[in-house]
């Protein structure tokens, strides 16, 4: 999955380690990884709750450059949205028999367009 979250004493979310966190604390200085992990967490942690609209998750992704988004209950992690999850998704609409013409039309417009 390439991203863990850390929970602090009361199991409440509080950060988030990812594999590019770890890759870029190797290259600075090895040694840190014998600290405690809230020396490498990424905090605040930035999350949404489950009942989030879907754009909600691509606009809090995009803002804060993050590929993975915690999904937060009552101060319980209760799932993880993914980059990959969200373009499954964008598929299973766009494949969609019924979806409205203009949604249609804006799936098919070249990507030159949008460069």
């Amino acid at each position: 999955m390439g991203c863990l979250i850390v929970l602090d004493e009361q199991a409440k979310p509080t950060g988030t380690v990812t594999e590019r966190d770890i890759s870029r604390i190797v290259a600075r200085d090895p040694k840190l990884l014998s600290g405690q992990v809230d020396g490498i967490m990424s905090n605040p942690l930035i999350f949404l709750s489950p009942v989030a609209p879907i754009v909600k998750a691509f606009e809090t992704m995009l803002s804060y450059r993050i590929r993975r988004l915690p999904i937060v209950q009552s101060g319980r992690l209760v799932g993880l949205v993914t980059e990959r999850d969200l373009l499954h998704w964008v598929i299973k609409i766009g494949n969609e028999p019924k979806i409205p013409a203009e949604v249609q039309e804006i799936l098919r417009t070249p990507l030159a367009s949008k460069t």
